[in-house]
């Protein structure tokens, strides 16, 4: 099979490879898919760098959309052929970006969502369900979402207003209309957006989440809100710890909710919930692919079409 992984750490573009390798034999509980789909982010570069440091080679790709090939020993309710999505394991000797891969993890792909979206949703839905649980959102408060026009952004403005919150996002032109059509008051980012969140609340908001890239956000953040422990961040964890705010990643706060991913393929395929997609690329553009999601100027998602 064809797969894309490093055999170095370093920089995603110098150590990547696209080349051959042996199809993975799923083990007890593991499915192995024929992927047509795989959605990339910035953890993949994260692990080209060494984040979660391990045996090598390793494969990128944490994003799989497919049909199912083969079926590892205790695997029940699922079978050849079946259209299924989920999270790649973080360390596998190939994973997404690959002609077949592995998963603990998978949901069935309902009819209605094609594999391009369905790759979308993992990463994006899981970590931004994740943060807005260990912050606390519930129905009837208010909400400031910074970073709405991330993936992982954009999924917690719609996930927020699913829990009955009020949302106030922080957003560029490219997604802000979008945004408020889903029900949410969106201002722009940039100096005074303590002062405009505020404004749009009505006073500080109940709780902040930062799914913005790492940037000197949090200390207007945490003046949009009652005390720093009502902020939470998916990003910047340093600023979290030197002000008080909570993180959620490696360390942090919040556990796995990846249960969450069937219920919102099921919601996308309805067509209630959407995570944006910026392009497509097939495997042998895998180059192009990681630039456009290296440049932090994607708006949405970077997917490789496989199958």
């Amino acid at each position: 099979m064809r797969t894309l992984r490093f055999h170095e750490y370093g920089e995603p573009l110098d150590v990547l490879r696209l080349e051959d390798a042996e199809p993975p034999t799923p083990g007890p509980g593991q499915v192995r898919v024929a992927v047509q789909a795989c959605g990339l982010n910035p953890a993949d570069w994260a692990l080209c760098g060494g984040l979660f440091g391990g045996d090598l080679p390793r494969g990128v790709g944490l994003e799989v959309a497919g049909t199912v090939d083969a079926v590892g020993d205790g695997v029940t309710g699922t079978r050849v052929g079946d259209p299924v999505f989920g999270p790649a394991p973080f360390g596998g000797t190939s994973a997404g970006a690959s002609e077949r891969a592995l998963l603990d993890v998978w949901f069935p792909r309902p009819e209605g969502l094609d594999p391009v979206g369905a790759a979308a949703l993992p990463m994006a839905v899981e970590t931004a369900y994740r943060g807005l649980d260990a912050l606390g959102v519930r129905d009837g408060a208010t909400v400031l979402v910074n970073g709405a026009g991330t993936t992982v952004g954009y999924a917690a403005v719609q996930i927020a207003l699913r829990h009955g919150a009020r949302v106030v996002a922080t957003a560029g032109r490219t997604h802000a209309e979008a945004l408020r059509a889903a029900g949410a008051d969106v201002t722009g980012y940039g100096e005074g957006v303590a002062e405009r969140v505020t404004a749009l609340a009505g006073g500080p908001v109940d709780l902040a989440f930062d799914a913005a890239p790492v940037s000197n956000a949090l200390p207007e953040l945490v003046r949009t809100v009652k005390a720093p422990e009502h902020v939470l961040t998916v990003s910047d964890f340093d600023a979290a710890k030197e002000h008080g705010a909570l993180f959620s990643g490696p360390g942090g706060v919040g556990t796995v909710r990846n249960d969450v991913l069937g219920e919102y393929a099921q919601l996308a395929a309805e067509g209630r919930f959407t995570v944006p997609v910026a392009r497509t690329f097939p495997l042998d553009d895998w180059r192009a692919a990681a630039e456009l999601s290296l440049s932090g100027r994607a708006r949405g998602k970077v997917v490789l079409e496989i199958g």
